[in-house]
């Protein structure tokens, strides 16, 4: 849910009209509004670029996921690694749009580690996946923007953990 709608359902709930400190909030929202769909469209045009450059580094840190008897091991266990990442980056922009993690939490971290858990998915593995998509989307991101995306990425990451 967006600070906006947030601030409109929170001051609805009291029958009472935003306070100065939410429009300020809105106010910021909507100022950073350009910067957040211009992290978000890099992130998507950059996806597949994301994606290889993160799976490549994740395999070379944990060549027990893409070993025999790993989760990743094969042409169709490695396209799943691979879709996975891809949901999670896809996650990541949502959360930047709307500037709150909630449809992060919602959408995609709610029973992850349980899922993962009991198709006997390294969750650690997961997690440093998306810390090597953080890393390749920060490298084609001023350093205003990486850090700004680079929290959504923290955020599913401490999900995951």
């Amino acid at each position: 849910m967006s600070i906006v709608t947030k601030s409109i359902v929170s001051a609805d709930a009291e029958a009472r009209y935003l306070s100065p400190g939410e429009l300020e909030r809105i106010k910021a929202f909507v100022s950073s509004g350009e910067s957040r769909l211009r992290i978000a469209q890099v992130l998507t045009e950059s996806r597949e670029r994301i994606i290889k450059e993160a799976g490549d580094s994740l395999f070379q840190r944990r060549p027990d996921v893409v070993s025999p008897g790993g989760n990743a091991y094969g042409e169709e266990m490695t396209a799943t690694c691979l879709r996975d990442l891809d949901y999670y980056l896809r996650l990541v922009t949502y959360g930047i749009v709307s500037g709150d993690v909630t449809p992060i939490e919602e959408i995609g971290l709610v029973g992850a580690k349980e899922m993962y858990k009991s198709l006997g998915t390294p969750i650690e593995a997961v997690a440093q996946g998306v810390r090597e998509m953080k890393n390749a989307a920060s490298s084609l991101m001023s350093g205003e923007d990486a850090t700004e995306a680079a929290s959504y990425f923290d955020y599913v990451i401490g999900g995951l953990l």
